[in-house]
């Protein structure tokens, strides 16, 4: 059950994405992170993408060097675990990435993978884990990828809400909640800690705060789009009123 407030982490990829839209030195990333952690949010996530579409190497450093406590999203590729290594991030989230998708369209596929391909996720969690960096998956929830991500060493799950969030207000929408509820509370189980994220806004974000177990969500997308509006403090603060209010 929930015993504290959960945690907001937030996504600045769109932040970096105006910057290389036109190859600029502004939006300034340091600045954003000063705003981001200023307004109340407990870490600033980033995800290095293989195509280098928003964030960029030298931004990914400078996010580093200001951010208190940094979530490193990435690939699972050797070019990434190196690059984890050299980041020192205070946490890697390991996402599946394909160059056509848009965003990241659901979680790892486990559940398919061969014994040679798991004994290397496996020996890179461990690496990264002797530097000190802590290890999540982005897994759909499921008892299978949940039961798999601890076998294989991480510390952290993150579940992708992507079909809960692309089910709200349908139908089938309890459904999916009743899907991360259990997986969730497996994981609890097993000793893993879990977080959340993908597609979550301030419409559909209370369902999601009121799963037991939960003490992580990370928010992108929806927080800088209402930015563009309100100001990125005032965005955040909404969400994290919407947070604290679940309590």
């Amino acid at each position: 059950m929930k015993t504290k407030r959960v945690r907001l982490g937030v996504n600045l990829d769109h932040i970096a994405f105006i910057k290389k839209s036109r190859d600029t030195l502004y939006p300034s990333l340091a600045d954003a992170v000063k705003v981001t952690e200023d307004a109340g949010a407990d870490l600033i996530t980033i995800h290095l993408r293989e195509d280098r579409r928003h964030m960029q190497d030298a931004d990914a450093f400078e996010v580093r060097e200001c951010a208190k406590v940094l979530n490193f999203e990435m690939a699972h590729t050797p070019e990434m675990v190196d690059f984890a290594l050299k980041l020192k991030p205070d946490f890697c989230c390991i996402v599946p990435e394909k160059r056509e998708e848009k965003t990241t369209e659901g979680g790892l596929n486990l559940k398919d993978l061969n014994a040679l391909d798991l004994d290397l996720f496996r020996t890179n969690i461990g690496r990264l884990r002797e530097a000190g960096i802590k290890t999540s998956l982005f897994i759909d929830p499921d008892k299978e990828s949940v039961k798999l991500s601890k076998e294989l060493g991480a510390e952290l799950i993150e579940l992708h809400t992507g079909d809960y969030a692309n089910k709200f207000n349908s139908i089938d929408e309890f459904d999916a909640l009743g899907d991360l509820s259990m997986a969730s509370s497996y994981a609890n189980d097993l000793n893993l800690l879990v977080n959340a994220g993908h597609g979550l806004n301030a419409e559909n974000l209370a369902q999601i705060c009121e799963i037991p177990y939960i003490q992580e969500l990370n928010i992108g997308h929806s927080i800088i789009s209402q930015a563009i509006f309100t100001g990125l403090n005032d965005a955040i603060e909404k969400i994290i009123s919407i947070i604290n209010n679940c309590d």
